[in-house]
């Protein structure tokens, strides 16, 4: 079992990954894993614990990358705002959103190594992010935030019900809403204004497709 201390996870993070540039956004660099099974075994071996979900902040998925290279490509929609970026993963749209100059981000992942993660990888880019572990779905969007970004949230349909929910009242209340997806399953395309698509270069290791079409979405 690992040290369950911020010090003791960010060694785990350490010794189990390496510097990469994901392909989409070759300009920023992150602390990524090569394969998903040994990590995700080693997970549930650290925590002493199995059947958990994934280790989604080992890997840079195909709706994250896309968000955070249209984020970096239109850097006014976020500069000089409050940003939340939910179920943060490694960090990857937090980190464009405060390199395209967002005054405050919050990257928010009820994962314990996704503060580990996001820590690390915003110092290797030169940037600041928060981080809460809490689940925001739990309360309403916070008052305080300008933008919320999400990417990669509709992968299981309980989860992607209560935060298309979520999503809809931060949008009702005047926020500006941006989803990545690369067509999961649970994705909800009515209602939605897609804003750009691309070819997203990945691995059969994370997809059913070494290049996945995503796209951008907001809700508006």
């Amino acid at each position: 079992m690992i040290d369950p201390t911020p010090e003791g996870r960010r060694a785990f993070v350490l010794e189990n990954t390496r510097p990469q540039a994901p392909p989409h956004t070759p300009e920023l660099v992150l602390r990524l894993a090569d394969e998903i099974t040994p990590i995700w075994r080693m997970t549930e071996e650290a925590l002493e614990q199995i059947g958990l979900p994934p280790p989604f902040w080992a890997f840079a998925w195909a709706g994250g990358q896309a968000l955070a290279r249209y984020v970096l490509d239109h850097p006014e929609i976020v500069a000089g705002k409050a940003v939340v970026d939910f179920a943060s993963g490694s960090g990857i749209v937090a980190i464009a959103a405060a390199r395209a100059g967002a005054a405050r981000v919050l990257a928010a992942d009820v994962d314990p190594f996704c503060g580990a993660a996001l820590a690390v990888n915003a110092e290797a880019n030169g940037v600041a992010c928060d981080f809460t572990g809490d689940d925001l779905l739990d309360a309403p969007p916070p008052a305080w935030a300008d933008v919320i970004l999400a990417g990669d949230i509709c992968y299981e349909k309980p989860l992607a019900d209560r935060v298309m929910a979520w999503l809809g009242q931060a949008r009702a209340a005047g926020k500006t809403v941006l989803i990545g997806d690369p067509g999961r399953s649970y994705f909800p395309r009515e209602g939605l204004t897609k804003l750009a698509e691309y070819q997203v270069p990945t691995t059969r290791e994370l997809e059913d497709m070494e290049v996945k079409k995503t796209a951008v979405w907001t809700l508006p």
